[in-house]
């Protein structure tokens, strides 16, 4: 396993959540709704072995709209925790509506910035993974790599410039674990 110096930083796999790392469920606000991707755990786990952090960094409107509550999106994000064998490192979420102009919501940069700060993270050995344009831009704007999943939406998204696009966040991580070794 890599270890890294808690003055150096290391790099983290940025996921966004709905139609990524589980199955789209349209603003799911219940536990029994979440379905992890088939794979991802094992392969989450050879990741952390690597030394990447996991951080999902996911837009929810649907607090903002009233549609379900914190509350809710914290007993659907403890349902996938479970699922992924406690894998994830931290959630940053953003409540903020579409034309809100939030700096915070994709395809703004700011959760993920906030978690590199929060972190130590080292964008530029780092990646944002998922399933719309608005992922893959603000993975970009932070500096990271980026990769598309056709999962949830991302077929509808091909062409949002990624620098890769993969099957599914499985698929996704085998690419990460193909091409990303780090050292002591």
């Amino acid at each position: 396993m890599t270890s890294f110096s808690p003055l150096s930083p290391r790099p983290a796999l940025f996921f966004d959540r709905d139609g990524t790392l589980m199955k789209e469920v349209d603003h799911c606000h219940h536990p029994e709704e979440v379905e992890a991707i088939k794979g991802v755990a094992a392969l989450l786990a050879k990741t952390r072995e690597q030394g990447w952090l996991h951080i999902i960094i996911t837009n929810q409107s649907g607090i903002g709209r009233g549609y379900f509550t914190k509350k809710e999106f914290d007993a659907v994000q403890e349902e996938l925790q479970r699922q992924l064998n406690g894998l994830i490192d931290d959630v940053y979420m953003s409540p903020d509506m579409p034309d809100s102009n939030s700096t915070r919501r994709k395809p703004a940069p700011g959760m993920i910035l906030e978690a590199a700060k929060e972190y130590n993270i080292d964008l530029s050995r780092s990646i944002m993974i998922g399933d719309r344009t608005s992922d893959i831009e603000a993975g970009r704007a932070a500096g990271c790599r980026t990769i598309l999943v056709l999962t949830g939406y991302g077929k509808e998204h091909r062409d949002c410039g990624a620098d890769f696009i993969a099957e599914n966040v499985s698929e996704a991580l085998k690419i990460v674990l193909s091409l990303y070794t780090f050292h002591e």
